[in-house]
């Protein structure tokens, strides 16, 4: 392993850690030798990593660089533990800490209403765990690739749809035209319908009435088969207007042609990739949803922000103009995510 060198201290992009404080553009370096930082309101002292996913950890930082790489890229565990002479419970932990970061940053940087989201796809996958048999659904931005949330459940219900609607709903700017194409299952209709609402105040007492966003568009993508054969595709306008869903589509779209899903289905071959958990007929298969739930967060981020997308300039994030550069992996572990 080349030697690693730990980045330069940057007080001027450090937020003091108390929240009582909160501080920005008064903190110092109190030590380069320990690597701290102080804060000049509250007289607090804090490590360089204090609020990062490296705060606490015992081995160096470039070995737990290296592991959460090849974790975000499909190496499974066992082959880590024995690369490494790591113990199982030790990468599993990290990998859990690290699906536990990536949420938070794909809460307070994706889902806050600034994505242009355009046109939508939505679908979902099916693995065996340990636990059982487990659905994970997945929702992109088609124009940017950017992934915009996923969720993981024992069954493929509206329980499941819900929280990716919701963080969908969450990230979109408020106004902006919306194309849903989602395949033939009801529950993404019913759930759109009723996340994609605002109230319409008329001044009068009483619950003001909800009202579905004027420019939304849900197109149902319906695949027959014959056996293991694509017999036909139907498409059917649930809700909105062709004509319009349609516009949107060849705005939205690179590669012009009909509403389909095969955005959303190529992500979800890319996270079978690097997923092994995921993969059909694997011998790795993940312990549990928890453990599932985690390695998909730390994937899909890592993908959103380090990993240059072949159809386009930078990364899916950059695309969306939530960043101005590809991060590094050391860059997302190090981003201190805004206390809840």
């Amino acid at each position: 392993m080349t030697k690693y060198t730990l980045p330069p201290m940057r007080p001027e992009k450090v937020v003091c850690p108390n929240s009582a404080c909160g501080a920005s553009g008064r903190i110092g370096v109190h030590s380069h030798k320990e690597r701290r930082y102080i804060c000049h309101a509250c007289k607090c002292t804090f490590a360089d990593t204090t609020g990062t996913l490296l705060y606490g950890l015992k081995h160096p930082i470039a070995l737990v660089l290296v592991v959460l790489t090849l974790l975000a890229y499909g190496c499974p565990i066992p082959a880590i533990v024995a690369a490494f002479e790591l113990d199982e419970r030790t990468v599993a932990d990290w990998q859990l800490k690290a699906g536990r970061h990536a949420r938070q940053v794909q809460e307070q940087l994706v889902c806050q209403g600034q994505v242009d989201v355009g046109q939508v796809q939505a679908d979902e996958l099916y693995t065996t765990t340990q636990a059982g048999a487990v659905w994970v659904a997945t929702a992109m931005s088609v124009f940017s690739r950017l992934w915009l949330w996923g969720a993981v459940g024992w069954t493929r219900d509206q329980a499941l749809i819900t929280p990716v609607i919701q963080h969908v709903r969450a990230a979109a700017q408020v106004g902006q035209p919306i194309l849903f194409a989602v395949d033939g299952f009801k529950a993404y209709v019913t759930t759109i319908l009723k996340v994609f609402r605002d109230p319409m105040r008329s001044g009068k007492p009483g619950r003001p009435r909800l009202v579905i966003w004027p420019e939304l568009h849900i197109v149902q993508v319906v695949k027959q088969r014959v056996g293991r054969r694509l017999s036909s595709i139907t498409r059917r306008l649930a809700y909105g207007c062709m004509a319009r869903a349609e516009e949107l589509m060849q705005r939205t779209q690179v590669e012009c042609g009909r509403i389909n899903t095969a955005y959303i289905e190529r992500l979800n071959a890319t996270l079978r990739t690097w997923m092994p958990a995921l993969v059909r007929r694997t011998r790795t298969p993940s312990g549990a949803r928890e453990r599932l739930e985690g390695a998909m967060f730390w994937t899909g981020c890592v993908y959103n922000f380090c990993h240059v997308h072949a159809t386009l300039a930078g990364t899916p994030a950059m695309a969306a103009d939530l960043t101005d550069h590809r991060w590094s992996i050391e860059e997302l572990i190090r981003y201190r995510c805004q206390r809840e």
